[in-house]
């Protein structure tokens, strides 16, 4: 019962997560409106510079580095529910894991670069526009473990053979759609308009969509799954 509990402290983050997302998303004025890639450099640095975006600027990237760091619990809460699917092998999870190492780092990453940006506004605008590229690029087009970890997992559902499976197929379909919706962002470093640039439909908004709903669809299972193991561990000690 020690490790199930720990499992819904894990789980009692995860609307955490969501809140800090979502104000880090809405105060970032960088996100609300989301800025462009064909910028000049006077813009970018003027939008640093301005007296209402700094602060905002700086206290989103503080938000938004909680947030990454608070990805982590879920990715690990889906590692342990695929150690209890019936694998030959626990290459799924440790294949999960590897992904874990990689997505919070590249959300890290970016907060780095846009909090660098902030940092020293009056800086040369052709540092600045530098640190923002360095930002924007890194957020929406570095999207290959998030990729991963959806196939991975959604592999690890298939190939679960017990007669009552931890997750039912259909979050397996869930997390394919998923990985096919941030595909299109990987291409954000090689367009500064259309819908796969980083201010694009495709790139900024469907993705950013597409990870907030994977978080609160694989939330919801796995506190079903959880709630599911833990009757069963009560029902055996009974």
């Amino acid at each position: 019962m020690r490790r199930t509990d720990g499992e819904v402290l894990l789980l009692g983050t995860l609307p955490v997560v969501g809140v800090i997302w979502l104000a880090a998303f809405l105060l970032f004025p960088g996100f609300v409106h989301p800025m462009s890639p064909t910028m000049s450099a006077e813009e970018v640095a003027a939008f640093y510079r301005d007296p209402e975006n700094l602060p905002r600027i700086r206290y989103s990237m503080i938000l938004f580095n909680w947030f990454a760091v608070g990805f982590i619990p879920i990715l690990a809460l889906v590692v342990l529910q695929i150690r209890r699917m019936a694998h030959r092998t626990p290459i799924f999870s440790y294949a999960i894991i590897a992904c874990a190492a990689g997505g919070p780092t590249i959300f890290l990453m970016a907060n780095l670069f846009w909090l660098l940006a902030a940092f020293r506004p009056m800086r040369d605008p052709q540092l600045t526009q530098m640190f923002n590229d360095l930002a924007w690029v890194t957020f929406s087009s570095q999207v290959g473990f998030l990729i991963a970890q959806s196939v991975i997992l959604a592999l690890a559902i298939y190939l679960d053979r017990q007669e009552r499976p931890v997750f039912r197929p259909w979050v397996a379909h869930f997390n394919l759609v998923v990985a096919a919706l941030l595909t299109p962002a990987a291409f954000a470093g090689a367009a500064m308009t259309g819908p796969i640039a980083w201010d694009g439909l495709l790139t900024f908004w469907v993705r950013n969509v597409a990870i907030g709903l994977w978080i609160v669809v694989m939330a919801v299972v796995l506190g079903q799954a959880i709630k599911r193991q833990r009757a069963d561990d009560e029902a055996a000690t009974t």
